[in-house]
């Protein structure tokens, strides 16, 4: 049954209505003293006799003498317009009052400084220090006029005070989400004005990868064991390759041993689970950002593929067409790209970046991976069922205020980006894969992904919980470097610092030679006399992605630094080896038809999730489903 205004509630709190009863019963005095000055309406509706019981037509109050004084009487609710509009009349009114205020006090003059080539108003009555003749010439060059442009020009900021003002300031929080230790520096001094100019520190999130700047300006790269830290993930250690290794009987992979998937998060409990026969799966993705792939974006995809053969595992391989189009925010590049491909309307853009990612499938099949235990989907063709299922729930679990921590969000970025991060969470939990592992969800994920992806993760990992799911482990592996040197990003839109699976041997050998950075001496005599130093030149690094022997690689890294392997024999072994892995896949990517294709994304097709079977013994019967 509903209440009248005047009832109380079950619990005997009373109403709105209620107490504006009680309050109306009450003989309170009127209050006096208000002095209101409200000025006189010049509205059209205030045409006529002036009415003794308002100053204003604007004014609610009524029963004011012209001394402003009255007993405050409320004629009543008026209507939203001309509350408006009484708001704006008063605001305007008192504007004009404090700008004649202001312009009638005689507020003393900023005190100037005179050049030795300008003479003061000798009829100037101001300031007596204002008669003084101009400062020598000596000392006007000591005069060091570092403000003479405001701070607020040089770096315009928006007025957080104002009710007006967009919340995009406050998105991105000053401190780290996670707490960092700080590390340990030899410059700990005090910044010095020019450092704080300069010094910038490292950004790196699923959008954007900055390395850190020093001091004096110099770009120093990502700093992996610093992002580690941040982001509370662990390094792996050589007892967990070697545990490795004792498990799988396998080598760890050289992107393993080299430290290029350097931390990670319950790996370890991946490899229990191994060891005890218990069945988990592989999860990677891409999102399509060129027709082809370069070699930075070949990389996890080839450490996967080992790791599949390795584990005899199902894999899934998310493709994120839907993320590329939400999450360009580039205005002007997604315009000229419409331009390019001729597209009338963003739907045709959007069909562009599904086309796009097909491209980028038929790559990724070239990669070797086993066909009757991999399944790839993209987004806009596959997101439903049960998929959307645990979308939604994990939609559920990320805030607004979490979206903008963890990824810099902001109010003007679409609503598609904050939930985006749900999208790509959901191929962590196992029941989005009926055709796999039926309705269970006690199958956990292994993620082989960069470092920048984690921030995903982190959201997904505390969802698990929330959901009843498996918490998804993962490997991070860092970016492979650009050719123009160590601690940089390959860029798909940046021709000249990637390699392209497409490129010939020709372009291979030509990018290799004018744009790979060089750790070697500036001339042949310097590095004959003082050597060069593999960690820093990226030939050597390149090498170090692709090159199984340990033995070749210490051997390069030792003749180098002695300086008796020159630069330009550095990167001719780079180059034979980076030819040999680009002509294998490129023979690879041919033989992948439109059938195969279409057999990698088959969504019925079925996947027997079952673990490999130890020698001698016969490969586990499924699990219930839970």
């Amino acid at each position: 049954m509903s209440l009248t205004p005047d009832q109380p509630s079950k619990s005997g709190a009373m109403t709105p209505g209620s107490i504006a009863t009680e309050l109306s019963k009450l003989e309170l005095p009127a209050p006096t003293g208000l002095k209101l000055n409200l000025p006189e309406s010049k509205s059209p509706l205030s045409a006529g006799p002036k009415s003794a019981n308002s100053n204003s037509v604007f004014s609610p109050i009524s029963q004011v003498s012209e001394d402003g004084s009255g007993t405050g009487d409320l004629s009543g609710p008026e209507p939203e317009a001309l509350t408006e509009a009484r708001r704006k009349v008063r605001s305007e009114s008192i504007s004009e009052q404090l700008s004649t205020t202001l312009s009638e006090m005689r507020l003393p003059q900023p005190e100037r400084i005179f050049g030795p080539n300008e003479t003061p108003n000798p009829n100037d009555k101001g300031d007596q220090n204002q008669k003084q003749q101009g400062v020598s010439a000596e000392d006007w060059d000591k005069v060091k006029l570092d403000d003479e442009v405001p701070e607020a020009v040089k770096e315009p900021k928006r007025m957080t005070h104002s009710r007006h003002t967009s919340r995009a300031d406050t998105a991105i929080p000053k401190q780290p989400t996670i707490k960092e230790t700080p590390e340990p520096s030899a410059s700990t001094s005090a910044p010095t004005s020019s450092s704080k100019a300069v010094a910038k520190e490292q950004k790196v999130t699923p959008f954007d990868v900055e390395g850190e700047v020093g001091a004096d300006g110099k770009e120093l790269g990502i700093d992996y064991d610093k992002l580690t830290k941040r982001f509370g993930a662990s390094l792996i250690s050589q007892e967990l390759l070697d545990r490795f290794e004792r498990l799988t009987g396998q080598k760890p992979h050289p992107l393993l041993r080299r430290g290029t998937f350097y931390s990670h998060r319950d790996f370890n409990t991946i490899l229990d689970r191994y060891e005890k026969g218990q069945p988990f799966y592989l999860y990677t993705g891409r999102g399509p950002s060129s027709d082809s792939m370069h070699m930075g974006h070949l990389i996890p995809f080839m450490f996967t593929a080992y790791l599949q053969r390795v584990f005899n595992v199902p894999l899934v391989i998310q493709v994120t067409d839907d993320e590329k189009y939400l999450l360009e925010r580039d205005i002007k590049k997604q315009a000229e790209l419409m331009k390019k491909i001729k597209a009338k309307k963003p739907l045709d853009l959007l069909r562009h970046y599904k086309k796009m990612g097909q491209d980028n499938i038929k790559d990724i099949i070239a990669c070797g991976f086993i066909p009757e235990k991999t399944f790839i989907f993209s987004d806009l063709a596959n997101v439903g069922g049960t998929f959307y299922e645990n979308v939604v729930l994990m939609a559920k679990t990320i805030t607004q205020s979490q979206s903008r921590n963890v990824f810099g969000f902001t109010d003007s970025d679409n609503i598609g980006m904050f939930h985006f991060a749900a999208v790509q969470a959901t191929p962590s939990f196992c029941n989005s894969f009926p055709q796999i592992f039926g309705d269970r969800i006690d199958i956990p994920a292994l993620i082989p992904c960069a470092i920048d992806q984690d921030p995903y993760f982190l959201l997904t990992r505390d969802a698990a919980d929330k959901l009843h799911y498996k918490k998804p482990a993962l490997l991070h592996s860092k970016f492979l470097p650009a050719l123009q040197g160590a601690g940089t990003k390959m860029s798909a839109s940046k021709e000249n610092t990637a390699i392209f699976m497409t490129d010939d041997a020709k372009k291979i050998a030509k990018k290799i030679k004018s744009h790979a950075f060089s750790g070697g001496g500036a001339t042949q005599e310097e590095h004959k006399a003082n050597g060069g130093n593999p960690d820093v030149d990226i030939a050597y690094q390149y090498l170090s992605f692709f090159e199984e022997s340990d033995e070749k690689m210490e051997q390069l890294a030792k003749d180098y630094r002695a300086g008796t392997l020159s630069t330009s024999e550095m990167k001719a072994a780079c180059i034979e080896k980076i030819q040999e892995v680009v002509a294998e896949f490129q023979k690879n990517r041919a033989e992948v038809t439109d059938e195969k294709l279409a057999y990698f994304q088959d969504s019925t097709r079925k996947i027997d999730p079952r673990p490999k079977a130890k020698e001698g013994e016969e490969a586990p019967a499924p699990a219930p489903s839970a």
